[in-house]
Parts: C-alpha cells; structure tokens; sequence
C-alpha cells in the first residue's frame, strides 16, 4: 500500500533532496563573476597545522602532584586522626612525637599512591579508566594485605 505523502515514504535517516536556492530580488542573474580556475587556487595551500594537545584540569593536578614531593595530606588533619585512631584502639591517650607523625604520614602518602596505582592497572586491564572499589580490592587482595 502506497501513499503520495512524502513524509510517510520517507525511509528513516534520508535525508529530502534540497532545492538550488532562488536567486531574489535584489540579485540580478546576469552579474559577472569571477572565472573558476578548474581547482587551482592561486593562494598555496598552507599545511594543516598540528594540533596542540591540552591536557585538561585533571591531568594537570595529576603533572602538578608528581613534580612535588609536598605531603597531600595536612600535617595538623593527619595528626587529629591518628590520635583519633590511637583513642579508640586504647581508650587512653597518647603523646606523639612531631617526626614520628611525619613518618607515618610518608609511609601512609606511599602506601595510598602505590595501592590506587595498581588499583588503576586492574581498572585497565578491565577496559575501564574509572577505579571502583572491586578494583582497590583486588589490588589489596593480590598485594596480601586483605587482611588489613
């Protein structure tokens, strides 16, 4: 069963065949134009130029971080939760030296970096570039360190 209407002929996706446009009334069909020099420009075509890569607000922080050697974490923030910790592991409290606290804040930076490091490679090898959370303990669970 066929229609005449050209909207229910239409197969999904064509695209209708467009008119030439009209020329209107203030152009005058008989304007001399320019001669077409059969795909010759006069102009030399310059080069395409590359395009410059710019990284975009994460991979700068990400360039930023691995320059510094700074701690990420606030010393007093660090320091507040591991006396919280100490608290409620003892329930009594305890005295921490300035450069134990530094130590243990390295240790903790390098343990965290290592960990999301490879929690990033399982989240690769698994096609993805999001961590999850399976991929942090599959990490774990291959380091050894589940029982932590």
């Amino acid at each position: 069963m066929q229609h005449n209407d050209s909207s229910a002929s239409r197969r999904k996706g064509t695209v209708p065949k467009r008119r030439p446009p009209q020329p209107g009334p203030s152009t005058s069909v008989s304007t001399p134009q320019p001669p077409r020099w059969g795909g010759v420009s006069k102009v030399p075509a310059a080069s395409p130029k590359k395009r410059r890569f710019r990284p975009g607000k994460a991979l700068k922080e990400i360039r930023k971080y691995q320059k510094s050697t700074e701690l990420l974490l606030r010393k007093g923030r660090f320091a507040r939760l591991v006396r919280e910790v100490c608290q409620s592991i003892t329930h009594e409290t305890l005295r921490w030296h300035m450069y134990a606290l530094m130590a243990l804040q390295e240790v903790s930076k390098t343990f965290l970096i290592r960990l999301f490091a490879n929690a990033n490679l399982c989240a690769i090898h698994a096609k993805r570039v999001t961590i999850f959370p399976r991929d942090i303990q599959l990490a774990r669970r291959i380091r050894g360190i589940d029982s932590l």
